[in-house]
């Protein structure tokens, strides 16, 4: 008996782990006050991902399979001071219950970005960013089944250009 008990409870606590993902944190900010949102459907990625390819400053790049595979974008900038930390407080608990790994940091003149990963070595499941400048906060959530190796190419890529 104290065995499926124990079981219970760490199936329940495994499920409120999962509770908190980029869409429930768009639709608990979304409709704030001060708070630009942004929700792009799996529609619309399928209906992009029908563009062969993307000529990005004189090179051709390829994000038919990235964006395919994309099932959610949500974007959230928030500038009530507040509301800002609040989601951040959000977002630092949901990172930290998902398992989600810090791939960048990058700080500059009090600005903060961190961008998280979540997947395995093949395919990431979910692309998280925060950034934090004074009272803004902007929260960026990529949901789908991403190529990881092309996914880090993509992003070398738009590192190497800068």
């Amino acid at each position: 008996m104290k065995k499926i008990y124990i079981l219970v409870v760490m199936l329940l606590v495994s499920v409120s782990a999962l509770a908190q993902n980029g869409r429930s944190l768009y639709n608990k900010y979304s409709d704030e006050p001060n708070v630009e949102a942004v929700y792009v459907s799996p529609a619309m990625f399928r209906l992009i991902g029908k563009i062969p390819d993307v000529e990005l400053q004189d090179e051709n790049v390829n994000f038919g399979p990235i964006i395919k595979s994309l099932t959610g974008l949500y974007i959230l900038s928030i500038s009530d001071e507040a509301l800002a930390a609040n989601l951040a407080d959000d977002v630092n608990r949901f990172i930290k219950k998902g398992q989600y790994e810090l791939l960048m940091e990058a700080k500059d003149s009090g600005e903060v970005m961190r961008l998280y990963t979540v997947g395995d070595d093949y395919i990431v499941n979910s692309l998280v960013m925060l950034a934090r400048e004074g009272t803004e906060t902007s929260f960026i959530c990529i949901d789908g089944d991403m190529p990881r190796e092309e996914l880090e190419n993509l992003i070398a890529k738009a590192v190497d250009d800068k």
